[in-house]
């Protein structure tokens, strides 16, 4: 009887240890695929920014040949 018991508390132990394991791998996993989204998000809205400051530069040096 004894040995079923520390039988059944070695699979708890280890199932336990598999479930963390497991869980910590999603958890960076997640961490990882954000931090790749966030960084072409930011890619994009550099560009978008750069666009903008070029055609900023355009209207001020048409208003400037204008004066």
């Amino acid at each position: 009887m004894t040995s079923i018991i520390a039988i059944i508390y070695q699979i708890i132990v280890f199932g336990l240890i598999i479930l963390f394991v497991v869980s910590f791998f999603l958890f960076i996993r997640r961490i990882l695929i954000n931090a790749t989204l966030r960084i072409k998000k930011l890619n994009e809205i550099g560009e978008k920014l750069d666009k903008i400051i070029e055609h900023n530069e355009q209207i001020i040096t048409l208003l400037e040949k204008k004066d």
